[in-house]
């Protein structure tokens, strides 16, 4: 029988404590401070182990690395048992509810994809209703998208499709949760600007003119591609290469199951430390070269 680790449990304090804390709890001897989360909230009733604070038996410190083998905690060890708190009463209080760093990600990053799609396949309905375009008046039907509104498209999509796969099957993240507030800051930046503002500009027509307003944008409607375009496109190409394989990197950097760091060594890594948003930049930059548009004539 393989053998085991037997720990006492305790409230941290008296007052908000568990009321259904079980009196020990039994572990295998490579549990981590995680798996005593788990552990307490299965017998406790708890229906989410993020709500638990495991403390130091001795210093009442919290112990932050979920990842940590309990068996290289002296204190805990020593004493033979751990401190639990019921973080609703503290975290939740100050910061509200909370949500994973993974559904954080992947919903902000689906927020581009879904309003590029929309408009790219709704044009013919949706820039009538706000505005006009070169013969509109007459009942001229919307042209078609062109080369460069195509291969701007594609290259919005190929970006997030590509950032949702990393946050699924690549990340690894050392916290569980963040807060739940934070999802509707980081969608409207990413809803918002990325989404609703690039994807409007990016399927108008030539010299569409919104509200029969001023015309506006020009050059994103062009049909050939010139030697800037295939400047940015090389660019972006390099960029989400070399981005990903930092990404890669820096995922390896941490073996599966913990939270340690360690120093990067990759591609760019002699310019910055962690290369992976310069190569986000250099992605950008070839992607605005291909999308650029100017006012209209």
């Amino acid at each position: 029988m393989a053998a085991r680790l037997s720990l006492r449990v305790r409230n941290r304090s008296k007052k908000g404590g568990f009321k259904r804390l079980p009196e020990s709890i039994e572990l295998p001897t490579d549990a981590t401070v995680e798996d005593v989360k788990r552990a307490v909230a299965k017998e406790a009733k708890v229906s989410d182990f993020n709500r638990i604070g495991v403390h130091d038996p001795k210093t009442n410190s919290i112990l932050k690395d979920r990842k940590a083998l309990v068996r290289d905690l002296p204190n805990v060890v020593s004493a033979g048992e751990v401190l639990v708190k019921d973080l609703v009463g503290s975290l939740h209080r100050r910061v509200g509810p909370q949500i994973g760093w993974r559904t954080v990600f992947f919903i902000e990053y689906f927020g581009p994809i879904l309003f590029h799609c929309i408009f790219a396949a709704g044009r013919d309905y949706i820039y009538p209703a706000l505005g006009s375009y070169p013969g509109s008046a007459s009942g001229k039907p919307m042209p078609a998208l062109t080369t460069i509104q195509q291969l701007s498209f594609a290259l919005f999509i190929i970006h997030f499709m590509k950032r949702e796969v990393e946050t699924v099957f690549v990340h690894r993240f050392s916290a569980n949760t963040m807060p739940f507030f934070a999802l509707f800051r980081n969608c409207f930046l990413y809803w918002v600007s990325a989404g609703l503002a690039c994807s409007f500009v990016f399927y108008a027509p030539a010299n569409y003119s919104l509200f029969g307003g001023v015309p506006l944008f020009q050059d994103i409607a062009r049909s050939e591609l010139n030697v800037i375009d295939y400047l940015g496109l090389a660019l972006f190409v390099y960029g989400e290469l070399c981005n990903g394989i930092v990404h890669l990197h820096l995922a390896n950097l941490r073996a599966p199951g913990t939270t340690e760091k360690g120093i990067p060594s990759c591609v760019g890594s002699s310019v910055v430390t962690c290369p992976n948003y310069m190569f986000e930049v250099i992605a950008w930059v070839g992607m605005i070269m291909v999308s650029r548009s100017r006012k209209g004539r």
